[in-house]
């Protein structure tokens, strides 16, 4: 299966009719070109939050076979930022792809770190672009747009081939106050009206969620009110690589004279990126982890890795009086400023639950009477924007499961897209010479992770 010179494809492995683990291919003229190549996290766990060792790998990722087979013909890889389930794969998988890495800055040093473990850092070909770059990657050009989302330097993709074009959106949201990176290119998607985009492929992850996605500088009121009423230490939970939310938190710390202490390998690793990359803005504010039991409860806020429930992470260790450097004690406060991934429920009510029985203060984005979240993707007001300034001639949504894809289709038949096509891993999309699409085109699965090896989950 090879495309030709008057072929344009679009072929998703991973991400679309699920959420996580997104890799996607767009193949012409004999070539394939890879754009993002992530992993997802088998929910695996107990009502303790432990994981359960018999069933699945807890690290699983889409299997590449189709192109490592074809690895002649791949071009090259494009990342379009730094969260797992577009990046976390490569250290697994690059040896079976074995292609030039294209990415932005602080990505690029996220990726570094990743490869160090696995001893890749010196072998696989990154490549730094900048905003606004055009690069030429075998028969495809690309062009890297500025949008906002929830971690320093996402980027939306616009592919061109002498027979079509598709603006490639990843994740994003419209955020007017981003407080990190590049604001969105709101004139740069207005151009594309008159550019004749045949394809938005498309983030769909919030589709079914009506209005506008809160902005992060409107999080700091919320969170600076809780923060200053809490007696006790404050525990923040939420996604270790919103550097735009840790931001916030440094800000309040300082404003409400506590000690702001990191708690989790991924949290740390992602301030120490931000600072190499010059995206962090509060300096060397941070307390060693070994020195916050001594100081004053009521002078400490912590931040701290998994709001999911998930087992190992900072804030069950905390749940279970197993953390090595502290205790929480009654009337402490625990701040989720997070959402609830569907799959995760059971673990984070029990979660919640132990900390309750702590006599902590446990306070969610469902249960303050202020925001203290923000996610990272476009509700349906914004999709309707982002359809409206591009006019693409066809919607194509990824990156949800089927009722999130059927809702961003609707989203853009509602603003005059004239043609949308859902679909799911493994069917062929056709961009050109003519629009459409071959169900089951391409046998998917997924590989795993068990004692650092891959094997095949199906």
């Amino acid at each position: 299966m090879t495309p030709d010179a008057s072929d344009f494809w679009f072929l998703p492995l991973g991400g679309t009719g699920e959420i996580g683990m997104n890799m996607n291919l767009y193949g012409h003229n004999g070539k394939w070109l890879m754009v993002d190549c992530g992993v997802t996290f088998e929910k695996n766990t107990d009502i303790d939050g432990e994981a359960l060792s018999n069933i699945k790998p807890h690290v699983q990722m889409a299997d590449p076979a189709f192109i490592s087979k074809r690895r002649e013909s791949l071009v090259g890889l494009v990342i379009t930022h730094a969260h797992e389930d577009h990046i976390g794969a490569v250290p697994y998988l690059w040896h079976q792809l074995r292609c030039p890495i294209y990415t932005t800055a602080f990505t690029a040093e996220i990726l570094r770190r990743k490869l160090v473990e696995v001893g890749l850092d010196k072998k696989v070909p990154v490549i730094i672009v900048n905003k606004g770059d055009h690069r030429q990657i075998g028969p495809f050009n690309v062009e890297w747009v500025a949008l906002t989302h929830s971690i320093p330097d996402p980027y939306a993709l616009l592919i061109s081939t002498p027979v079509g074009k598709v603006f490639h959106t990843a994740d994003w949201k419209l955020d007017s106050a981003p407080l990190v990176g590049e604001q969105f290119d709101k004139p740069r998607y207005q151009a594309m009206a008159n550019e004749q985009i045949d394809v938005m492929v498309c983030d769909s992850t919030n589709a079914n969620i009506q209005g506008h996605s809160n902005t992060e500088a409107s999080l700091y009121n919320g969170l600076k009110q809780h923060i200053e009423q809490a007696t006790g230490r404050v525990v923040v939970a939420c996604f270790g690589s919103n550097i735009a939310r840790l931001h916030t938190l440094a800000k309040i710390a300082q404003e409400t004279d506590r000690h702001l202490g990191l708690l989790g390998r991924s949290l740390i690793n992602m301030v120490s990126a931000a600072r190499v990359t010059d995206v962090w803005q509060y300096g060397k504010t941070l307390v060693d982890p070994s020195h916050l039991a001594y100081l004053p409860a009521n002078n400490v806020l912590l931040v701290a890795t998994g709001s999911q429930g998930e087992p190992r992470t900072a804030l069950n260790r905390l749940s279970m009086n197993t953390f090595r450097d502290l205790q929480l004690e009654p009337n402490d406060t625990v701040i989720f400023s997070s959402k609830m991934i569907p799959g995760n429920e059971i673990a984070i009510e029990a979660l919640i639950e132990r900390l309750k029985a702590m006599k902590l203060n446990v306070i969610t984005a469902d249960n303050s009477a202020v925001t203290i979240h923000a996610s990272g993707h476009p509700a349906a007001d914004e999709l309707k924007l982002m359809y409206d300034w591009v006019q693409p001639d066809c919607a194509i949504p990824v990156h949800g499961e089927l009722h999130h894809l059927k809702a961003n289709a609707k989203i853009a038949k509602s603003v005059g897209v004239p043609q949308q096509i859902l679909g799911q891993n493994g069917d062929l999309y056709f961009i050109a010479p003519h629009k459409g699409i071959r169900r089951n085109a391409v046998k998917t699965g997924r590989l795993g992770i068990t004692n650092k090896k891959l094997v095949k989950v199906y």
